[in-house]
């Protein structure tokens, strides 16, 4: 044999061999949040994907390690919406989440990456992250009493009239940005009952706002040390915006603490933060009430981090009594009774990594909660929006979508959730750029779209699971990359339409443990689009597509939901769904029970997933997001004992 073939013919296998084996790179901690914990791996080679990433855990003290669920193969899968010029391929690496842990804990987290095909580097991680607390007032710092403009009793000392006198010692009129006497780390505004009303028009208005009536707070706290503006609890403390744009700009703040107020007569209660500008670290907003607000808390800033938005009512101005949308037939139908412009965008918006959303009530908005789109990730973890909890919200009346994932990258959770009533769709990744995105024991009723996860833009990381959806799943736009386990589709009988569509752009998928209900007196049940090994299919043609009429059909053909089966409503204690020829119907989270009957054909039909549903009870978790036996999650503000969203 040639020796100058020999040479190259071992170079080139070499080359494959080099290409199939695994070299390990660069390993990120997130931000933790209260409840869960972010990694993410960065590899180069294996190029066959056989790859994986095993992980356990424990709190420190603790002997016993407990596996978590392996990170996820992330890499190659290409994010792009032509018309807005996005186009991004997902880096070679894994990623993924320790689950539903307790705050302010220490664990030792221990991942093995291992290959067939070889490995090299670092190839195992042993760290200790703890999770967060809920932020809190610092007990050492002073206490300025502040009060309102025509407050007359008695103060008490050192006392304040309005924020920024007691933020910043500021004055009246051209003194009012003279900021001689500034607030302290650790320091707590105690802000007593009243209103506190800019008067913008009043050169000297008392609260130091005059023009605009927008207050900016620009210092800066630290985690032992947050500076908290807190209400004094001797009455309703009441922030009104006179109609302005931005009631708060915190967008240069760190660690600020607001507790307690009601914010209402603004488009925006707290801005916190714009896109390559500057933005919020460390903003909490907790235990307060917005009403009549276009937004509630927002910042499109990738640097911004750490938020705490908890337990707030947060009440937008859009149709309370009918559900309207913003486009397509329910828009055009909707014209008799009136115009129907954006009065509401969305109630709590952010970028940036680790933020809580969590036990919100939030009604009457465009879209409930949202990560921004923002578009290409940049490349430093610290500016992306990546290790973000959403749950416990309680969403009601959505002319879009109830939480968006929208612009998220890796680690985003989205778990407990209910929401009822959103015209466009439910659950929203559009896009995601690698993932994973978790979508966990979510609730859903009344999404007429039939677009219950709206997996649009390419996204690619996503983990589905125990989720209990009263309505479609048909959206056709290609993802990669998915993942469906012990879910709930029950369809409402809306005509000409199926009940599930899998739209899988490349060879990475899977889907099993999953419980359907098809639409009465409709031939095609089931959508399939399956790329072969290796294709990465992004541009599927109409001929791509199979049609199946029952399960059974679809399984034969695909080899997905081996343990998947057909159910009715009778799985429920008492649910009927929402009527489909009922267009701008609205429903009400209290009236209904997603509670699964004792004995019935979905308890006990699911598998084990580790962090997930490791405390199931009976033989085997059961499907949708309710388990026999458990308790039903507090679904938003837990000082909330009334229902905000009842007629």
């Amino acid at each position: 044999m040639d020796s100058r073939f020999l040479t190259l013919l071992l170079l080139s296998t070499g080359g494959l061999f080099a290409q199939n084996s695994t070299q390990a790179g660069r390993f990120v901690v997130e931000h933790p949040t209260l409840l869960n914990l972010g990694f993410e791996w960065a590899i180069s080679g294996d190029a066959n994907r056989n790859a994986k990433v095993d992980v356990q855990f424990r709190a420190v003290g603790e002997t016993a390690w407990r596996n978590a669920l392996p990170l996820l193969r992330i890499g190659g899968e290409n994010i792009y919406r032509r018309r807005e010029n996005l186009d991004y391929t997902v880096p070679d690496g894994f990623a993924g989440s320790i689950l539903n842990l307790q705050p302010g804990t220490e664990y030792e987290c221990k991942f093995q990456l291992n290959d067939p095909d070889g490995v090299s580097g670092q190839t195992s991680q042993l760290v200790k992250v703890k999770t967060r607390s809920e932020p809190m007032p610092y007990n050492g710092g002073r206490t300025l009493h502040v009060y309102a403009p025509d407050y007359t009793g008695t103060r008490i000392e050192p006392s304040f009239t309005g924020i920024l006198q007691a933020y910043y010692g500021a004055g009246l009129g051209d003194w009012s940005v003279v900021w001689e006497r500034r607030a302290q780390a650790g320091d707590t505004l105690l802000v007593h009952a009243g209103l506190y009303k800019p008067e913008r028009n009043n050169y000297v208005d008392p609260m130091m706002a005059p023009f605009d009536g927008s207050m900016s707070l620009t210092l800066k706290g630290t985690v032992e040390k947050p500076i908290t503006i807190k209400s004094a609890g001797d009455g309703e403390v009441i922030f009104d915006g006179d109609g302005n744009h931005r009631l708060f700009d915190v967008m240069a703040s760190r660690y600020h603490i607001f507790d307690g107020f009601t914010f209402r007569n603004t488009d925006v209660g707290i801005f916190a933060g714009q896109k390559e500008v500057m933005g919020a670290v460390g903003l909490a907003v907790k235990n307060c009430r917005f009403e009549g607000v276009g937004f509630a808390v927002w910042t499109e800033y990738a640097g911004s981090s750490d938020f705490y938005i908890a337990d707030n009512l947060i009440l937008g101005r859009e149709d309370r009594f009918r559900m309207i949308g913003w486009t397509g037939p329910m828009w055009a139908s909707a014209g008799a009774y009136g115009s129907h412009g954006l009065k509401s965008y969305y109630a709590v918006k952010v970028y940036g990594p680790g933020h809580v959303i969590a036990h919100n009530a939030i009604a009457y908005f465009h879209d409930a909660i949202g990560i921004s789109t923002y578009g290409t990730p940049e490349s430093d973890p610290e500016r992306r929006a990546s290790s973000i909890d959403i749950y416990n919200n309680d969403m009601h009346l959505s002319n879009d979508d109830f939480v968006e994932s929208d612009g998220g990258v890796h680690n985003v959770r989205v778990f407990n959730n209910r929401g009822v009533n959103a015209a466009q769709g439910g659950y929203s990744s559009q896009p995601v750029f690698g993932g994973p995105i978790y979508f966990y024991r979510n609730l859903l009723y009344n999404v007429p779209s039939g677009v219950s996860f709206k997996f649009s833009a390419k996204p690619a990381g996503i983990f589905v699971f125990h989720n209990t959806i009263i309505g479609e799943h048909v959206i056709r736009d290609p993802y990669s990359n998915v993942h469906y386990r012990n879910n709930l589709f029950l369809g409402r009988d809306t005509p000409d339409r199926g009940i599930m569509a899998w739209a899988n752009a490349t060879d990475a998928y899977s889907s099993d443990y999953n419980g359907f209900r098809p639409n009465k007196g409709v031939a095609a049940q089931y959508f399939w689009l399956g790329p072969k090994s290796g294709e990465r299919n992004y541009e599927p043609k109409p001929g791509d597509w199979k049609t199946f009429a029952t399960l059974a059909e679809m399984r034969a053909a695909t080899g997905q939901e081996a343990h998947g089966m057909e159910v009715d409503f009778d799985i429920f204690e008492k649910m009927v769904p929402p009527d489909p020829t009922k267009r701008h119907a609205v429903y009400h989270a209290m009236e209904l029970n997603f509670r699964l009957k004792s004995g019935g054909k979905a308890v006990d039909a699911g598998v084990l997933i580790p962090t997930v549903n490791d405390d199931f009870s009976g033989k085997a978790p059961d499907l949708g997001a309710l388990e026999v036996g458990k308790p039903e999650p507090k679904y938003g503000p837990r000082w909330l004992t009334w229902q905000p969203f009842y007629r």
